[in-house]
This record gives structure tokens, C-alpha cells and sequence, in this order.
């Protein structure tokens, strides 16, 4: 069925809409179906930033960037541009990342009338302002033996079908020895709350995780939490503007990276949830908000610095 576009409505972007019919929500490939050639066919003239935000990571953003730097960048051209930004890390991150082949940006030095960064989706989002391309894929800094294929089944749902706004990894976590046991914060918490308040997500696997890519254009139309409240935001707000359909997901196997203790994920559970409780009662936001700014879509500042 041929795709169209639904007129703006109550102030949201277009959107691509189709048949329910003709879609399946749930949206679901294997890394594997987008090999190199697969992606690289079907990239044009696309321009591809990767950012890897990071905070304390020596040990591990080194590994990752010089994989992706040699496979995908150097190699075969893919990434246009990799970037690494820092969030005040005290060790080595910045100068291991840029050692082994990164761009490297310090978080506070990007739209710096902002302030410093707040956290993780503070980051995220000056990370825009930081790159250029039109498909952006963003993956976490402790990743242990990521291989190029997953940045491949990130973005090729994004080169394949133009109805796709963001691509969402999904994957095994394991905490300690036990397989399938990680992911405490998605499974007690995230995933309970899209099907109370956000049915229309229920089936998003990993909500939470870093490893994901989108269109520029979506991205920059939405706000971000400036906290580990960004993933829920950005699903939320994303599929409300151009629907829970144009959300896929790609599995990546088994996932390994650093698991944090019970105790450190008490704050992080708070702001999933004041994200995702935020966008069900609108009377309500302000209240669970605070003090806590909203960082504006990157569209509305981009508009301030044209005319100003």
C-alpha cells in the first residue's frame, strides 16, 4: 500500500502513516538479514554519525571505537563520522577514545548556554548539535565485544524502508552467570509501566537500552530528558508523533557490559518512570518534573540561532 503523509495535528510533525493492516507493529529483523554489502547498497547519499556517550569508560571505549573505526569507517567508509562525547570523565576516556581513533567532545562545551550536562540525555542531546548526519546511532561506552554487525542491524531498517523513524536493539543481558537475568531496572519497572500507561509499546523488548539509531529530523523534533529518563522519552514521544509502527527493532544476540549494583539503580528507576508517568498525565508533569529542565526539540534551538 502506498505510504502517505498525515497532515500536522495539535502542533505534532507529519508523519508517514499506513494500514494497520499492512504493518507488523511489532517490527522485528535479525542483524544478520543487513550484511555489509546489504547496508552499503542501500546507503546512497546518506551521511551516518555514530556518538558514543561516556562518563569513566578507559576500559572499555577504547576496544569499541577502534573495532568500528577499522571496519566501518576506515575499512569500508560506512560511518561518516564517530564520535565520542565525554560527560567530565575523571580517567583516561577522552584521551584513550581519541588515541584509538575518535572525535572526542566534551559534553559542556556544546551549547554551552545550556549549562553544564545534566546526565545521560543531556549528553544525547548536545550530541546532536555535536554531529551532522542524517542518521544518527548512539551506543553505550562499556559494551564488551561489540562487533560491527550491530551498528549494520541499526541502521539498515533506517536505509531499507523510509517509514522507519528510530531502530531499537534487542538482546539477551545476562547479570553475574545467569543468563537472561539482566535488564533489572527494564523488566521491574519500564517495561510493567508502557503496558499500564503506554500499551501501544508493550511490545518494545529493551526500552531502555543505548543501542539504538533514528533519523535525524525525528530526533531533533522532540524533546529530551536530560537523564536515563531519554530512552523512555524519546519511544514515547516518537511513537505519538509518527506512530508505534514506525519503530523497529533488531536482535543482536547477547549483550555484555558492566552491571551496576541494586543500590545505584534506585535513582534510575525514578526517572524512567517520571518519564513515562509524565507523558500519560500531562496535569501532572510539572509536579513529577520539578526543577528538572526538559531539554527543547534541537529544531527549536537551531530556529533561536537563525533568527537571533
Amino acid at each position: 500500500m502506498a505510504e502517505h503523509v498525515v497532515p500536522e495535528q495539535r502542533g505534532q510533525a507529519p508523519r508517514l502513516a499506513r494500514s494497520r493492516a499492512s504493518v507488523d507493529l511489532r517490527r522485528e529483523h535479525h542483524h544478520s538479514h543487513f550484511t555489509l554489502d546489504t547496508v552499503l547498497a542501500l546507503k546512497g547519499c546518506h551521511r551516518i554519525s555514530l556518538c558514543i556517550p561516556a562518563q569513566d569508560e578507559a576500559e572499555t571505549v577504547g576496544r569499541i571505537v577502534e573495532t568500528l573505526q577499522a571496519a566501518l569507517v576506515q575499512e569500508h567508509g560506512l560511518i561518516d563520522e564517530l564520535v565520542v562525547v565525554d560527560h567530565r570523565s575523571t580517567d583516561a576516556t577522552a584521551q584513550v577514545a581519541r588515541d584509538a581513533g575518535a572525535r572526542v567532545v566534551e559534553a559542556d562545551s556544546v551549547l554551552p548556554e545550556f549549562g553544564p550536562a545534566l546526565g545521560k540525555g543531556d549528553v544525547l542531546w548536545r550530541s546532536l548539535a555535536a554531529t551532522s548526519g542524517d542518521i544518527v546511532v548512539w551506543l553505550d561506552a562499556d559494551l564488551v565485544g561489540l562487533t560491527p554487525e550491530v551498528v549494520l542491524g541499526l541502521v539498515g531498517p533506517l536505509l531499507a524502508d523510509p517509514s522507519v523513524t528510530m531502530v531499537r536493539a534487542v538482546y539477551e543481558r545476562a547479570l553475574t552467570a545467569r543468563a537472561g537475568e539482566g535488564g533489572r531496572v527494564t523488566e521491574l519497572t519500564a517495561r510493567p509501566v508502557l503496558s499500564l500507561l503506554h500499551p501501544r509499546l508493550a511490545h518494545v523488548r529493551q526500552p531502555l537500552g543505548g543501542e539504538y539509531a533514528a533519523r535525524r529530523d525525528v530526533l531533533e523534533s522532540v524533546p529530551f530528558e536530560p537523564d536515563y529518563g531519554v530512552e523512555m522519552g524519546l519511544l514515547i514521544d516518537i511513537a505519538a508523533a509518527w506512530g508505534a509502527e514506525s519503530i523497529a527493532q533488531v536482535d543482536v544476540g547477547r549483550r555484555v557490559h558492566r552491571n551496576r549494583p541494586l543500590s545505584a539503580l534506585t535513582g534510575q528507576a525514578r526517572e524512567v518512570l517520571r518519564a513515562a508517568l509524565s507523558r500519560a498525565d500531562a496535569s501532572a508533569s510539572a509536579g513529577l518534573r520539578g526543577d528538572l529542565p526538559l531539554r527543547p526539540p534541537m529544531r527549536d534551538v537551531r530556529l533561536r540561532d537563525l533568527v537571533s
